[in-house]
């Protein structure tokens, strides 16, 4: 009784195997698709197509980067918070940081604005507002850096879905002149050239939609970055006018006091 129930089951299966293969067999190829749209198209068809991938690497491309870019700030962010406080001074502690770093960056140009406070004109500047424009500026400048490539992104997501419609407007209008010249109008006829036009509507939502949303991401997470970047700026700022700095500034001002009182 087993060997006859094992012997139906497999006479079932190899009897669905070879409906399934007689009906692939008989399966006609799909003639219309992204393949039919290159080859068919005419320059502005394929040049439409070829925008919205050349949109879709460089979104994409950006993404990666920026979130990269990000994630090696954060780490730099880190690797300040533990190393550059503990440090005998603060010009010890930018040494310790890494050379691109930003907050490396934002340390030396706030003490170059302490060291050289000098001359006519930035002597009647106060010390503490030179010094923080100067990190202001620094800081300022990490923000611009960390939002480069975002307005590729906002501009991808807004024009891409016009450029995949201009596609399929451009497809349907000569899909129903060619239908209109041979003087066919029959449902077969037109369902195939008006759906292999519609796919470029789905191509530039398909490149709109990771924009879009890859440039909300990368904002939010510039947001938290910068809010690390401008803790370190406003800490920076308060230990330079407070705390040590370089040992050759220290040493240079104690020079110039005995010298004025001798």
């Amino acid at each position: 009784m087993i060997n006859r129930t094992r012997q139906a089951t497999l006479l079932m299966a190899l009897s669905l195997a070879a409906s399934a293969a007689h009906a692939a067999t008989d399966t006609v190829a799909n003639p219309y698709g992204l393949d039919a749209l290159w080859k068919g198209g005419d320059f502005i068809a394929r040049g439409t197509l070829l925008i919205l991938v050349i949109m879709s690497m460089g979104s994409w491309y950006i993404i990666v980067a920026k979130l990269l870019e990000q994630a090696r700030v954060l780490r730099r962010a880190k690797a300040a918070e533990k190393g550059f406080w503990k440090a005998a001074n603060l010009g010890e502690g930018t040494r310790q940081l890494d050379a691109g770093s930003p907050f490396r960056f934002i340390a030396e140009r706030g003490l170059a604005a302490y060291e050289h406070h000098e001359g006519a004109l930035l002597e009647q500047v106060d010390l503490n507002n030179w010094v923080a424009a100067a990190i202001e500026r620094a800081t300022s400048s990490v923000s611009s850096r960390l939002q480069d490539g975002l307005a590729f992104l906002g501009t991808v997501g807004s024009t891409a879905p016009f450029i995949g419609l201009f596609g399929t407007v451009w497809g349907i209008y000569h899909a129903l002149t060619a239908i209109g010249i041979a003087g066919q109008a029959s449902i077969d006829k037109v369902a195939g050239p008006v759906g292999e036009a519609l796919i470029m509507t789905a191509i530039g939502l398909a490149v709109a939609v990771p924009a879009v949303l890859g440039y909300n991401w990368l904002v939010r997470r510039n947001k938290a970055v910068m809010d690390r970047v401008r803790g370190f700026s406003t800490e920076l700022h308060i230990v330079i006018l407070t705390g040590k700095t370089t040992a050759s500034f220290a040493a240079a001002t104690k020079a110039t006091a005995l010298a004025r009182v001798g």
